[in-house]
């Protein structure tokens, strides 16, 4: 019984700590802090946009499948699965298997005070993908393999969170890479950025882990090529719910404001839920 109310107290600190930096769970990005170390999340994730291929219009999509893992607490890890019918030829609009990616970022600055705290951590990112390089706009989604890496820095204060992710994106099919001799149509390296903003709606006073969460989100989503001149910022405003402090709903709308980029879409829903369970990593005794 003593181990039980011990494991039910810290279980609790640790949902009620995660619910408090809920508002830094950003939706189109990461920000500096981890899961909690040994605990797994596991999210699903879907974007559609309106496609138009040889004056046929339809509705794309993507959907993703991943899992977190907290290997320390400075430690994460993610792999990832990805199906899609974006790169598909009408009128085969099937979603098929599309790319599989590892992401791994480590924490290494860790500044914490009351209702506040500073993150920073470097990542990187690997996306092997089926699909050919036909746009400018490079990303990590899959829609080309790739291998991407940077910076988040993240603070938080009292409620509201802000961040900003800074990455070098790399295409693997450049011929730098595979030693393709053909001519080059399209960029292969991009520095792309995302600063994000979150702010905790309700609860007005955080009593309970049970308290169901409603956050608001504000994202600059932008990227610049750098062997090829384009460039592009978009605007992502964005709900989240939390419930029980381990289940999170994301519900955002993505869309361009500049940039004179050659891209799929320049506008898309996205739709995820991820439900995280803790110490479940933990070697049991």
């Amino acid at each position: 019984m003593k181990y039980i109310q011990i494991l039910a107290i810290v279980t609790l600190t640790m949902a009620i700590s995660y619910t408090s930096f809920s508002q830094e769970l950003y939706v189109y990005s990461d920000p500096a802090s981890n899961v909690p170390a040994k605990s797994l999340a596991l999210k699903y994730g879907g974007k559609w946009i309106k496609d138009t291929y040889q004056g046929h219009e339809h509705i794309a999509t993507r959907q993703m499948l991943e899992s977190s893992m907290g290997v320390s607490k400075k430690l994460m890890i993610r792999p990832s699965l990805t199906f899609s019918n974006m790169y598909s030829l009408y009128p085969d609009l099937a979603v098929k298997f599309e790319s599989a990616s590892i992401y791994a970022k480590y924490r290494f600055i860790s500044i914490d005070d009351i209702h506040k705290h500073f993150r920073a951590a470097a990542y990187v990112k690997g996306v092997l993908s089926r699909n050919e390089l036909q746009y400018d706009e490079l990303t990590i989604d899959g829609d080309q393999s790739a291998l991407q890496f940077g910076l988040i820095f993240t603070q938080l204060v009292n409620k509201l969170a802000v961040s900003a992710n800074l990455g070098i994106h790399q295409v693997m099919d450049d011929e730098r890479w595979l030693k393709y001799a053909g001519p080059r149509n399209f960029g292969y390296q991009a520095f792309n950025y995302i600063l994000s903003g979150g702010y905790l709606v309700y609860p007005k006073k955080y009593t309970s882990y049970e308290q169901t969460n409603f956050n608001i989100y504000f994202e600059l989503i932008g990227g610049q090529g750098l062997d090829r001149t384009y460039s592009f910022v978009d605007f992502a405003p964005a709900v989240q719910l939390i419930f029980n402090s381990n289940t999170k709903v994301n519900l955002g709308y993505r869309f361009q404001v500049s940039g004179d980029v050659y891209r799929m879409a320049r506008q898309g829903v996205y739709l995820s839920a991820e439900r995280t369970f803790l110490n479940v990593l933990k070697k049991r005794s």
